[in-house]
């Protein structure tokens, strides 16, 4: 995968500023985004023409009295018993949306897992092991970047399980 890291100038993100400052190798893409659109994650799949599983969603749930990040395929929902079987916690829920933007310095539908203002546990679901390539959001909307999901597992200190749940 070609590296097109972008020191600074237009187009920085605090995510890719963080893969910049790793040395980790990844590629930007950029699309149109539609905000009528119903599922960012989708439309990126869709627009950069990539397939669904390979682009995961970074969503922020709240556990007892701390955030933390959970990612997985686009496609899938997540499974908050297994996320809070993984963190050790009785319950989780979905972060509330002025929460995560807050905590992490994007805004919902570019929330990167890379670069958040708050460093917050990481989970990732194992299905991104099998991947060449990943692909996540850049930190805004229409913004996406792909690399090594050994490398965001690494950078993001990600524990790795079971916690996507497909809709038949």
């Amino acid at each position: 995968m070609a590296g097109s890291s972008r020191k600074g100038g237009h187009g920085a993100t605090p995510a890719t500023q963080a893969l910049d400052a790793a040395g980790v190798a990844y590629r930007t893409l950029s699309y149109h985004h539609d905000a009528s659109t119903p599922s960012y994650g989708l439309e990126a799949a869709e627009k950069l023409g990539v397939p669904e599983e390979a682009v995961f969603k970074t969503l922020m749930v709240s556990l007892e009295n701390r955030l933390a990040v959970a990612m997985v395929p686009v496609a899938a929902m997540l499974d908050l018993k297994k996320v809070a079987s993984m963190l050790g916690v009785r319950k989780v829920s979905l972060a509330d949306r002025a929460e995560a933007e807050r905590r992490t310095g994007y805004v919902v539908g570019g929330i990167s897992p890379l670069g958040q203002r708050h460093r917050s546990p990481a989970l990732i679901d194992s299905s991104a092991e099998l991947l060449d390539a990943i692909y996540v959001s850049g930190g805004r909307r229409g913004f996406e970047i792909e690399l090594s999901p050994f490398d965001l597992i690494r950078l993001t200190e990600a524990q790795t399980g079971p916690i996507a749940v497909y809709k038949d």
